[in-house]
């Protein structure tokens, strides 16, 4: 299965895999029967979650039902226990939206407030708007809350597409903006002259990385205007909670826009 899994994440193009993942996880789940654990997303009990990875595969990471994988969980835990999101219809932009957090959100917007939920990717059919994170063609200050997770480190420019985020997000505002991370490196490493696939996978752990990043990944963020806080938030859980959620040490970045700012 994990062999599988590895060769259909690097063989078939991602919008691809986008429009099928929703039929094909679930039958793979069917091999995962069982109880020991649970999604706080979906609901779903299962022996184990699905293994995932394009280059090492994780185990215990992929929901079958809602395609949730760690980082997702984790989230989803953050958001219902610790803000309002849910309770209200703020402007939500949520780029590259993960299924398992979109249907969660279409859910709550419903018919009557969907204009305040927005979904964006460069190229998924996933998505009702279409733009590259560095040039976001909405107005300055329209955006509540922003969700962008796992993108930063594909963009040419992250700074640039940090400022964008910061440029559209409200006075108060805040987000939720995660990236893969290496907590051993101190600073986050990127290299324009790699430009192959197989250097990529192997220097920056994807064929379609274009950078690394190190425990300096909160003051990049804070360079380009925001607050942040870094919350290990797994540890608020029990010891059982980490089990059955599987939320495997994952850290959430919260982004907030301050009321008084200065200029960037």
């Amino acid at each position: 299965m994990k062999r599988l899994i590895r060769w259909v994440l690097n063989a078939l193009p991602r919008p691809f895999l986008q429009r099928i993942a929703g039929w094909a996880v679930p039958i793979m789940g069917l091999f995962y029967a069982g109880r020991g654990r649970l999604c706080p997303v979906c609901g779903k009990r299962v022996r184990r979650f699905l293994p995932y990875g394009y280059v090492t595969q994780r185990e215990d990471a992929l929901c079958p039902r809602c395609l949730a994988l760690e980082r997702h969980r984790l989230l989803w835990l953050y958001i219902e226990h610790e803000t309002d999101l849910m309770k209200g219809y703020p402007t939500l932009l949520h780029i590259a939206p993960e299924v398992a957090l979109k249907r969660k959100f279409e859910q709550h917007y419903g018919t009557q407030h969907t204009e305040h939920y927005l979904t964006a990717d460069l190229e998924s059919p996933l998505a009702k708007l279409h733009f590259d994170v560095q040039h976001i063609p909405l107005a300055d200050e329209s955006v509540d809350v922003v969700i962008c997770n796992h993108i930063l480190e594909h963009v040419e420019d992250d700074r640039k597409a940090m400022r964008e985020l910061h440029r559209i997000l409200r006075r108060g505002g805040w987000g939720v903006v995660l990236v893969p991370q290496d907590f051993e490196r101190e600073t986050t490493f990127e290299d324009d002259t790699i430009t192959s696939p197989e250097e990529r996978t192997r220097i920056f752990g994807q064929y379609d990385h274009r950078r690394i990043y190190g425990r300096d990944y909160a003051d990049r963020l804070r360079g380009c205007g925001f607050e942040v806080d870094e919350i290990e938030y797994e540890k608020r859980l029990s010891e059982e909670e980490q089990r059955q959620y599987a939320t495997a040490g994952e850290r959430l970045y919260i982004v907030r826009k301050p009321d008084e700012y200065g200029t960037i």
